[in-house]
């Protein structure tokens, strides 16, 4: 399965969940009257879109995209801190390449192993060979995980991140 593909059904899946079946819950089954069939078609097409957006040629587009789901999906009063799992999914790994750490300019190496798909000795190897940087207290910059990511995959544009507010 593509890349684009795959990230689509996973953002059909997880906002699916998150958002539609919230909805589901809330509301009474005759409230909805065909809305819901209605809103899983628009999330099948939207899913598609955001996809190609994360997938493009537009770092900026991308990177705010990625910000603006994982804001919506994983609202909170703490810093977005998913399990390292999170980013092994088709989701997470566009979110690293495109915007890095949404709430972190640097990890901790075992999350920047999460991160890249590899060990933490792989890490330490990267760092080691000046291919990641480090932070003035030891963690792994987010903006060099997101250069990474992007060199490996071949993204010919600059990586450029939106400033957080």
């Amino acid at each position: 399965m593509d890349e684009r593909r795959e990230l689509a059904e996973d953002l059909c899946r997880v906002v699916g969940g998150r958002v539609l079946g919230a909805l589901e819950i809330l509301f009474e089954p005759d409230e909805l009257s065909g809305e819901d069939t209605r809103l899983r078609e628009l999330l099948t097409v939207k899913s598609r879109a955001w996809a190609d957006v994360l997938c493009g040629e537009d770092d900026r587009a991308a990177a705010f995209l990625a910000i603006r789901l994982v804001s919506a999906l994983y609202p909170g009063d703490a810093p977005f801190d998913p399990p390292a799992a999170w980013w092994a999914t088709p989701l997470g790994r566009a979110v690293a390449r495109r915007a890095g750490h949404p709430a972190a300019t640097a990890v901790p190496v075992s999350v920047a192993a999460a991160m890249l798909g590899i060990t933490r000795q792989g890490v330490h190897d990267l760092v080691r060979r000046h291919k990641l940087d480090r932070d003035p207290e030891g963690a792994i910059t987010t903006e060099s995980i997101q250069a990474r990511l992007s060199r490996s995959r071949g993204d010919q544009a600059a990586v450029t991140r939106p400033r957080r507010a």
